[in-house]
């Protein structure tokens, strides 16, 4: 058997240690790197003084806590060298004390020092965490709202309290290290010994020294307990959130109790030190934990079981009435407008004439499903992608105009070639934008784009894109290099003709010299950067070019809304997100109702407090940020402006650009979440949920099936289906009661229920977008009758009813399926009116769904046709005519006099009378029709032609005047040739639920 050289195990052991020093060196070196790259990228947006302001808090409160502790720990291990014994007793400790002291030997100092700062180090790094809180504090803001139960401004609980929580809890900690190590330093010295042979096992001297300690930990813990007793007003115990019954009746005389038992016992253990016992400390440690069990957790528990749970209703009833006035305010719904609404469960022409502004502008593109519409029609190249289409609204010719809208970008992933020099130099860019507007398509169901192509072609001045390059937008990962040797791809064609571009904006960090490409190189692990000879002195580097993560970088105590979209403002395309202050300090204020928020949204953590604060814009160009404080009464970005003053945008933005500001979908999903239950006033009706409201059901895409998705419960770790929440839906529409189309957000609402059976609607709230009325809540409560079906009962009744589902079944097979729109519930004057658009795809990995029917209803009524106009038409022309003309039941319907019409009866048949059914004026009886029988038909024809232009034109009224007309005529026709029958009129019949109405 051989053994191994020394000298081969000690090469491994040297190989081992350099490899280990090389690894930290890199890893030091890569963070160092990172570090330096940081600064350079903040300084080319100009806001290096946020990046100084962060770092430099961070490392000052390092440095401040790292001393203190250095401090406490030096001079306490100082008495204790101080206080050592010149003469230890024997024992069994003796031979490892001696050691210890020759391996300290005169090098105490040196030891206490160095044990000092390594504990201090450890206390203090962590402390870098604290810099938001500790910027709050000194940057502190008044709400001008007091809590009712301490009269303290709320200010001193979002911005003071937080912090002075931490500074107790880390004393607390530190004097509990320092008494520890302080103890350990003793035993070394000999003055405490475990098994003495003869004498105390602690000197005198050291139990005054021990003595000390804990009683300043037991002052700390008296000001921990008096500072605890504000934070009973954001307790979870009760019914609600905020303090209840048991923490005011209970917990807060325990905590003050506390206070001064921990008060005495700071007194008895001072008092110890001359003493210089162990009973004083005893019987103050032991005091202090027996209040502490009983007063501050058997107590309460029996307070909250015995006087609460029994009559819980009354005795919660104030503290339910501060936790609703509070919550109202902390979501902003204390400013919310009621507004009745009559219902009305009928809709004459003449109302949907007077509401021409809403009718015109129902959204027939659902942006989920017609993504692939933009992508098939207008990604021009495999690398091209729209991440996401959004809705805005744009002024056009003088008329504002729904539209559906997306970025195209560049998506590396499609490039036939994916080298480095290709995906970052090549290709850095998508280009332009797709807009059609989102109340019409083309004849054959696909999009009416009115800015197109690439490169762009716009139909719209207003719409004109100077600037369509797009480098900075949604999910663009990993970095770009502008300035280098070769050109970039401008763009590309289907003709495949390639356009080159150079980058002449501003955007990006200069990368001319040696030790910056070794940084980026560095930070992004990646040598090419400091090799290619691509790389020239004007060179630039492109990162954080996700919109999303660029904000996120520049304003961290942002939180950002799901949803950025892109807006052409002054030709250029510029990204707008909208930016949440948030807390979870605000006294007595629920936490906030995140149920199905949007994916991605950075309204991630629990919080009670929220404000819509600022927009932030990001130019795709140059991606320059700008951050606009839309709410000044914020006190949160009050501060928030204090701490980087550079930050923010000194005025307020263009007023292009505010034209373009939506209000943002993520804000409303948790203020329409929590009014349901927060539109209750009385606390006695807020217990037993009299009243209380839900979102409305979503009816999903799925033609007759319910939506559900699958929430994960924290508290009891179990997975759960539940009703799908109809998603926020933007509109263009005249709110009841006022007189011009508005932008708005929109949320029905249905009965509460545990269970999920919500047929019917309750109201619905809107939220104002356009300049003016930007931010304002309107709830309107269904009053009057009958309520309308919620949009899901409607979904499920209407892919039921026989026409409808006999034309579905006609219309999927032969790699067809059908896509259920959104299903858009629009007020109109008195009523509410359902609209969903249903598409037809070719199934396969390309599909390209096309509008191929519009479903119109209204309380029992529902159609369905090849345009929404003619749905419309349908729909109330049927039940108008009914009601005006009380016409008699017959069952001609095979007849072939009968005139033309659905098969259906959507028309109806003629009366078995001579007499005319009245025209559309009441006080003016037209003259009776002259001629033969069949130039009265042919009259009858030429007024059903007639209508059918009116209705293309979308003209209501004279489309309903003219199908009256020609059903006078008819009926004349029919009267003259009794009893032989007339011939049938030259007129096409369609089915009710295909075609154009006649």
């Amino acid at each position: 058997m051989t053994t191994p050289r020394r000298g081969v195990t000690r090469g491994r052991v040297a190989l081992v240690v350099v490899l280990i020093a090389l690894f930290l060196f890199i890893t030091s070196i890569r963070g160092v790197a990172g570090f330096y790259t940081d600064f350079l990228w903040f300084d080319s947006l100009g806001f290096a003084s946020v990046w100084r302001t962060v770092l430099g808090t961070r490392v000052l409160l390092v440095v401040a806590f790292t001393l203190i502790f250095f401090v406490l720990m030096w001079i306490n291990l100082a008495i204790a060298d101080r206080l050592a014994p010149e003469t230890r007793a024997p024992g069994p400790e003796e031979e490892l004390i001696e050691r210890y002291q020759e391996f300290v030997g005169g090098r105490r100092l040196l030891v206490r020092s160095g044990v000092s700062l390594l504990l201090g180090l450890i206390a203090g790094t962590g402390v870098s965490g604290q810099w938001e809180n500790a910027l709050f504090f000194f940057n502190r803001r008044e709400f001008g709202i007091e809590d009712p139960q301490f009269g303290r401004d709320v200010g001193f609980y979002v911005f003071q309290l937080p912090f002075i929580g931490f500074l107790v809890s880390w004393f607390f900690a530190a004097v509990l290290i320092v008494t520890i190590v302080t103890a350990v330093a003793h035993y070394l010295n000999g003055g405490i010994r475990l098994q003495p042979e003869e004498g105390d096992r602690v000197t005198p001297q050291v139990k005054a020294h021990i003595s000390l300690l804990i009683g300043i930990l037991a002052l700390i813990k008296a000001v921990g307990y008096w500072f605890d007793r504000f934070e009973l007003t954001l307790s979870q115990r009760g019914f609600v959130d905020g303090a209840s019954f048991t923490d005011i009746e209970a917990q807060l005389p325990a905590l003050n109790l506390l206070v001064l038992i921990s008060l005495f016992a700071f007194g008895l253990l001072v008092f110890n030190i001359w003493r210089r016992g162990f009973t004083w400390p005893i019987l103050a440690v032991g005091l202090w934990a027996l209040v502490a069990v009983v007063a501050g957790g058997i107590y309460p528990a029996f307070i909250q079981r015995f006087r609460v749970e029994p009559a819980e209703s009354s005795r919660e009833a104030p503290f339910i009435e501060r936790n609703i006035e509070a919550t109202r305010v902390a979501m902003g719904l204390d400013d919310v407008l009621i507004e009745p609404f009559e219902y009305e469960p009928v809709l004459s022409p003449a109302e949907v004439e007077a509401s021409r502004e809403t009718v015109d502008n129902v959204r027939l593109l659902d942006p989920g499903v017609v993504r692939d519409s933009f992508q098939r029609l207008e990604g021009v190249r495999s690398f091209y992608d729209f991440q996401d289409l959004d809705v805005s609204r744009y002024e056009i010719d003088g008329e504002t105009v729904p539209v559906v809208l997306s970025a195209r970008e560049l998506d590396v992933g499609g490039l036939a070639t994916r080298t480095w020099e290709a995906t970052t130099i090549r290709n850095t860019h998508g280009y332009g934008l797709a807009v059609a507007p989102s109340n019409r398509v083309e004849p054959g169901g696909q999009p009416d784009f009115i800015v197109s192509g690439v490169p762009i072609d716009s139909e719209s001045a207003q719409l004109s894109i100077d600037q369509p390059r797009i480098y900075f937008g949604e999910g663009l990962g990993g970095y770009a290099i502008i300035g280098a040797e070769t050109d970039e791809v401008d763009f590309q064609t289907e003709d495949d003709i390639v356009q080159d571009f150079r980058y002449d904006g501003e955007a990006g960090v200069g990368i001319g010299s040696f030790l910056r490409r070794s940084a980026f190189a560095l930070r992004f692990g990646d040598l090419n950067p400091l090799i290619s000879s691509e790389m020239q002195s004007e060179s630039r580097i492109l990162m954080n070019r996700d919109v999303v993560d660029r904000v996120e970088t520049v304003a961290p105590f942002l939180r950002l809304d799901a949803d950025p979209y892109p807006a052409v403002i002054d030709g250029d395309v510029i990204w707008i997100l909208d930016g949440y202050t948030i807390t979870d300090r605000y006294p007595y204020a629920q936490e906030a109702d995140r149920d199905q928020l949007s994916p991605g949204t950075g309204l991630t953590t629990d919080f009670n407090y929220i404000r819509n604060s600022v927009k932030v814009t990001v130019d795709a160009y140059d991606g320059s940020v700008l951050l606009y404080v839309i709410d000044e009464s914020d006190p949160l970005i009050q501060a928030y402006r204090d701490i980087f003053p550079d930050l923010f945008a000194d005025g307020p933005p263009s007023a292009e650009l505010e034209a373009q500001f939506r209000y943002p979908e993520d804000l409303f999903r948790v203020q329409t979440n929590m009014w349901g239950r927060y539109r209750i006033e009385r606390p006695g009706d807020f217990y037993v949920q009299t009243g209380a409201w839900d979102v409305a059901q979503d009816p999903g895409n799925q033609l007759g099936q319910r939506s559900t998705v699958t929430e994960f419960d924290e508290e009891t770790g179990i997975t759960r289906e539940t009703d799908a929440r109809i998603a926020p839906q933007y509109l263009q529409m005249t709110l009841p009661g006022r007189d011009s189309a508005e932008f708005v957000l929109f949320r029905p609402f249905s009965p509460f229920s545990e269970v999920g059976n919500r047929p019917q609607l309750t109201g619905f709230m809107t939220a104002g977008s356009d300049p003016g009325s930007y931010g304002e809540l309107i709830v309107y409560e269904i009053v009057g009758g009958a309520a309308p079906d919620n949009p899901a009962q409607f979904a499920s009744e209407s892919a039921t009813t026989p026409e409808i589902s006999r034309v579905f079944s006609l219309l999927e097979g032969d790699g067809s399926e059908i896509v259920a729109g959104n299903l858009l519930l629009v007020p109109v004057e008195n009523s509410l009116l359902y609209v969903r658009p249903i598409y037809l795809q070719a199934q396969g990995a390309t599909p390209l769904p096309q509008l191929e029917q519009v479903i119109v209803g209204f309380e029992d009524r529902v159609v369905m046709r090849d345009t929404f106009d003619e749905a419309l038409a349908a729909a109330v022309r049927d039940l108008a005519v009914v009601d005006e003309t009380d016409l008699p039941d017959t069952d001609d319907a095979d007849d072939p006099t009968a005139p033309p019409g659905d098969d259906d009866g959507s028309v109806d048949d003629p009366p078995e009378t001579t007499e005319a059914p009245p025209t559309t004026s009441p006080d003016t009886t037209p003259p009776p029709a002259e001629g033969s029988v069949e130039e009265l038909l042919q009259q009858a024809a030429d007024a059903f032609a007639e209508a059918e232009e009116a209705l293309r034109a979308g003209d209501l009224a004279e489309y309903q005047t003219l199908v009256q007309e020609a059903q006078r005529l008819v009926d004349q026709a029919l009267a003259q040739s009794a009893p032989d029958p007339p011939p049938e009129p030259e007129t096409t019949t369609t089915t009710e639920a295909v075609g154009t109405d006649a």
